[in-house]
Formats: structure tokens, sequence, C-alpha cells
């Protein structure tokens, strides 16, 4: 067996286990892995000694260069794939959301356009469900390779949201062809109520952007995390609850596991950090993201998750950055916040801070939570989330003594500020490889604009 490049000296991690061994790649893919492999005078020798080695992480949550509040995210398929590299995660799924009276044929042409020849990093994404006519597309798409569906509860001025007859008759439909569908979950009348009651102008003089809290109580998730899990059991169709930020939300989906009920829950990196005590601070606006922050308690509770049980299954992003400029359009109308944060640069370096290196979460956690779950979950773990023989060689490496401060302007995110500004994090990727391509080496970019490829994917089950 001749190789193209041998990481040796590494430990290498997976979600169940961590070893010393060397990796041997040719072209796009790990060939081998054993003890003290052998190159030629042409391979390439990666010293990975005394470094983590993973499997590339795979952020199934972002939205790049979305149109969303009255403007477009800053970070596209360029910006976004660097962060990402730079942060150990070699592929990332946005979502296709089809414009008024659009297909879903046209938003998937409108996303290529977005990614292919652009993006760094492997990519792929969930088609948005906005129009109960495009269910009837759920069986072509899931025969293309994108078997991954997005329904919203809320967003009636976007014109994305879905009643109940749509939750329903969607999950009938992915049952029915081996689909999935990921769900936002709150509940929009209620919501509505509240804003209204809220959207005061004294009242936005007096309490600010934490109207934006104030006006989503826990209950608005819980509730409608709870009735889309009693949908998917009369339907039996796979459901997948996206950034889940309640505790609410955990005890709601273990219980429905323990019946067999096919839900499964996603958490994000902000709902582990932060509270909504950011809110009162001077510029508490650009903390807006939908859910929002929640509290202490609920951070608490979702750590548990990850620790001990299964009501979570995956951390993501739902990367959606907006610059100072963006978020001052709100002039002190909550409701005018574009909400959403930056996180790709930092996803992975939080969960090794606040996960690994205190204790919570062993690295196999962050493999499995990271990569090899969302992987698996997703439909492409037959190639990618693990560090395996026949699997692509997405690769991150990890030295564990390093730790940087966060400083937005040394960030790849083109966001003028971070949610983690001035946090020291260790977990930045050291060396970065996509199917065997330099991403990152010794911290620094190298990767290849238009590298990244649209990833075919099939769900568990097929």
């Amino acid at each position: 067996m001749t190789y193209d490049k041998i990481i040796t000296g590494g430990t290498v991690h997976s979600d169940t286990s961590s070893f010393k061994a060397d990796i041997g790649i040719k072209g796009e893919t790990i060939v081998a892995i054993g003890a003290d492999l052998k190159g030629t005078a042409k391979t390439e020798i990666i010293n990975a000694r005394g470094k983590d080695v993973i499997p590339g992480c795979i952020d199934v949550h972002v939205h790049l260069a979305l149109p969303f509040c009255g403007t477009v995210s800053c970070d596209d398929f360029d910006s976004g794939s660097r962060a990402a590299a730079c942060g150990c995660i070699t592929m990332v799924c946005d979502f296709a959301i089809p414009g008024k009276d659009q297909t879903l044929e046209d938003a998937h042409r409108t996303w290529l356009k977005k990614s292919k020849g652009i993006s760094a990093i492997d990519f792929s994404w969930h088609m948005a469900i906005t129009n109960k006519r495009h269910i009837k597309e759920i069986p072509a798409f899931v025969e293309r390779g994108l078997p991954t569906f997005k329904e919203f509860m809320i967003y009636e001025s976007e014109g994305w949201n879905s009643d109940d007859a749509m939750l329903y008759a969607t999950l009938e439909k992915v049952r029915r062809h081996n689909g999935m569908l990921l769900l936002h979950a709150e509940s929009p009348r209620v919501l509505d109520l509240l804003i209204e009651r809220a959207h005061t102008p004294a009242k936005m003089k007096k309490h600010g952007a934490r109207l934006h809290a104030m006006t989503r109580p826990n209950f608005i998730e819980a509730e409608a995390i709870e009735r889309a899990v009693h949908w998917c059991d009369v339907t039996g169709g796979r459901l997948y609850i996206v950034h889940m930020s309640t505790g609410e939300g955990c005890d709601i989906i273990r219980n429905a596991q323990s019946r067999g009920v096919p839900v499964l829950a996603e958490t994000c990196i902000q709902y582990l950090t932060m509270t909504d005590e950011r809110f009162k601070e001077k510029d508490g606006h650009l903390y807006a993201c939908c859910p929002q922050i929640k509290k202490a308690a609920d951070v608490k509770r979702l750590w548990e998750a990850l620790e001990y049980g299964n009501e979570v299954s995956v951390i993501s992003t739902d990367t959606c950055s907006f610059t100072r400029e963006q978020k001052a359009m709100w002039e002190g109308d909550f409701t005018k916040i574009p909400m959403g944060l930056p996180g790709l640069d930092t996803m992975v370096p939080l969960v090794y801070t606040h996960g690994v290196r205190t204790g919570r979460l062993t690295i196999n956690d962050l493999v499995r939570y990271c990569s090899t779950a969302p992987a698996i979950i997703m439909g492409m773990g037959h190639r990618k989330g693990r560090i395996e023989p026949g699997y692509d060689a997405d690769i991150a490496i990890i030295d564990p003594k390093r730790t940087v401060k966060v400083d937005w302007k040394r960030l790849q995110s083109r966001s003028d500020w971070s949610p983690w500004q001035g946090e020291e994090l260790g977990g930045f990727a050291h060396t970065t490889l996509c199917r065997g391509e330099y991403l990152v080496k010794s911290h620094r970019f190298v990767g290849k604009r238009g590298h990244g490829k649209l990833i075919p994917r099939m769900l568990p089950g097929a």
C-alpha cells in the first residue's frame, strides 16, 4: 500500500474509544489505520505527536447568505466554510428555502449557485417546506440524496410557517419515503400575542432588548415540541427538533423516546454557554437569536442531557451571522432585530473548552455530538464522521496545550463581533483535511475556494 499522506504519532479519537495510531491517506480516502505505517519518498508525513486527532466535525444547522429579517446574513459559503475549517468542521448542512411561489427545485438551484465553486468544505442542505404544494416533491429529493426537510411553526411574516395539517401531512410523507422532518418548534399564536402586548413605546423604552426574551417564555417552545411529538407519534414519521433550548424540551423528548416515538433533538452551542442575562448588557440586542438564549437552569439541564441522557443527539450552531450595522436596524424596536449569531469558528472550541476541559464531556463525547451522530442521523454515516478505512479523509488535529483568546478580528467570519469575545478557548484546528486536502495548516487557513462538494445522503433504514 502506498500513501499520499500519513498522519503519525497522534491520539485518534472515535465516539467510543481513543488509541495511538497512524492514519494512511490515499487521494480523498482513509485507506489504513495502524502502528508505524511506512510511506515512500513521495509520502507526506503529518506529525501529530502529542495532539488529538478527530474526524472532521459536521455542523448540520447553518444559514449562509440567508435573506432574513430585512437583510442578508453576512457569512456566505466562502467565509462560512473558512470559519468552519478553522473550527475543525469539514461539512455543513444549510437550509434551501424557496421564495414566494417557488418550488423546492427552485430553491435547490439557488443554493447550488451559492455554494458550488465557492465552498472550501463539503456541504448539503435540508429542503424547506413552506407551502403544502412542496410536500409532493419530497420523494424526488429523497431519491437525489436530499432526504431531510425543514418546516417552521413560526415566521408567518416571511411566508415560511407550517400549520398542524402541513406538519401531519409531511410526517406521513417522510415515513413513506424514508425522509425526516426537521422542525423549528415554537407556538406561533401565543408568541404573537405576547409580542403584541409588549410592543408598546413605553415597554420598549423601559425594557429594550430584554423584551426579546420576555416575550418568549419556555412554554412557547415546550408546547410546540409536545404538539409536534404527538403528530410524530400518530404518523410514525421521523422528527428532529432543531435548536432545542429549554429544559422542558429535554423532558418531553426523553418521555417520547421512552414510548418509542421516532423523535430526536439537537441543541446549539449558544444554549450551552450563555443565558438571557446578556440582554441586560449595553449591546444586548446583539444576542438576539431564535429561539433566544434561556435561563441558567436550562443551560444546566441541556448539559445534563449531553452528559447522561439521549434527549440531545447533536450539537450545532444555527449560524446566521449579522454585523453590528445589521443588528442596529432594530433602532430600539425588539421586533426588528435580525435574529441570529455567528458560530462556525467557535462551536468545536467551545465544546472542547466548556465540555472536555471541564470534565463534563469526554473527547469521545465531542466526536459523538459534533461528528459521528450528525453524520449517521443525516445520512452520510457511511463516509463521514469516523476515522476508518474507506471513509473520506476528513480529519481535524487539535493541540490540547494551545489556548486562544477569542477576538472577532482574527476569526474568519465576516461578523464584526463575537458572542464569545475575550473568552480563552482551546480546540481550534491545528490541521484540517477535507477529503485529503489541506484546509488548515499550523492554525492558518490554506484551503482552496471551491474544493467542497455537494454530498448525497441516504438516511439509515433505506
